[in-house]
């Protein structure tokens, strides 16, 4: 296998990878990020020792001076929990300037299923993941683990989504972009603290063979993307689900209550922005007039302005609009397209065949 001139796979793993023994890998937000200093560093060689009794090999994943590197030495582990948050966070799109600058990045679930997949690492063991944030209708606020996970062949176990985030939405992204998300001994999502969710898993597997044919499986049929295992917390270690979400509930109403957060609606925003909108007007009369006589044909191209720009038009007085239909669904890979750019006369295709 080629590697990327930027990776550096620790000798342990290589050989591990090479030998067909399983490697499972693990993200480095939870060291630098995650709790203080000593307890970050302990904690993650405490994990990796349990990995190996299990007779696997561990895999801490990070990226040290510009190099991305799957596993980490001892002292690598010391020095990234003693910088803790000076370190940066690292998702999809800080790779490349990290890289080039020759910094320091703690990996994400998003950048530890890259720099896994790169090393030839199929398996990932985290917390939880990141998924769609409460009121993302409106915000658009959306873990790129969703996109990850839907693009990387990388199996991901975790103990499910956090509870803060909108659990249904969440589910509800994942199966539009094919992402299995499978229950291991339980059939409901669990949710990082809580065994219980509310929310059914697409199939329950009980076992790890099980769990293996599946994921073999799916690569053999030449599907893209990973698998997301969740493992429910220990029943011991689990939260009342009631009382989580009793303090998730009452902290967004402080938060409201303080004018730290607003919660606004689609019509709230949209009037705003299209009394804006019409001030902008050159001739008003004259598109009052001929407004009616002609056909206006938009394009979102990936779901943009879909409500605000047809509306806005029809405020100025233009009565024949048409929306590209196949274009008005959100979708920041363009799908419909083969150059997002509006400048190319490609991008207007769809929106030239349907005028």
């Amino acid at each position: 296998m080629q590697l990327n001139k930027f990776l550096d796979v620790k000798p342990e793993v290589a050989e591990a990878i090479a030998a067909g023994k399983p490697v499972v890998a693990l993200e480095s937000t939870i060291i630098s990020h995650g709790m203080p200093y000593p307890q970050n560093v302990q904690t993650a060689l405490e994990v990796e020792r349990i990995i190996r009794e299990n007779g696997a090999v561990p895999a801490t994943i990070a990226i040290i001076g510009g190099r991305l590197k799957a596993g980490l030495t001892a002292e690598e582990i010391e020095y990234f929990g003693k910088k803790g948050t000076a370190i940066a966070k690292a998702s999809r799109r800080d790779l490349a300037v990290l890289c080039a600058r020759g910094e320091d990045g703690a990996t994400t679930v998003t950048t530890t299923m890259i720099i896994a997949h790169m090393a030839g690492i199929k398996v990932f063991a985290t917390g939880g993941i990141g998924g769609v944030h409460r009121g993302a209708e409106t915000t658009m606020d959306i873990s790129a683990d969703l996109e990850e996970l839907a693009s990387t062949p990388v199996m991901v176990v975790c103990a499910g989504a956090k509870s803060i985030l909108d659990l249904g939405l969440t589910l509800e992204y994942l199966e539009t972009h094919g992402v299995p998300v499978i229950g291991y001994g339980t059939k409901e999502l669990p949710a990082f603290y809580t065994r219980k969710s509310g929310f059914s898993v697409d199939y329950e597997i009980d076992t790890p063979e099980e769990l293996a044919k599946a994921f073999k499986t799916q690569h053999e049929l030449g599907l893209r993307g990973g698998m997301l295992v969740t493992n429910p917390i220990p029943e011991e270690y689990s939260m009342d689900p009631d009382v989580i979400n009793k303090a998730i509930d009452e902290a967004v109403e402080e938060a409201k209550a303080q004018g730290l957060l607003k919660i606004i609606g689609n019509a709230e925003v949209d009037d705003d922005y299209i009394a804006q909108v019409k001030t902008l007007s050159v001739q008003p009369e004259l598109m009052k007039t001929a407004g009616k006589a002609l056909k206006i044909v938009y394009t979102p191209l990936h779901g943009t302005g879909v409500i605000l720009v047809p509306e806005s038009l029809r405020k100025y007085g233009f009565t024949n609009i048409l929306t590209v239909k196949e274009q008005n669904i959100p979708d920041g890979n363009f799908p419909t397209v083969e150059s997002p750019n509006p400048e190319e006369r490609s991008a207007m295709k769809m929106a030239i065949e349907l005028a």
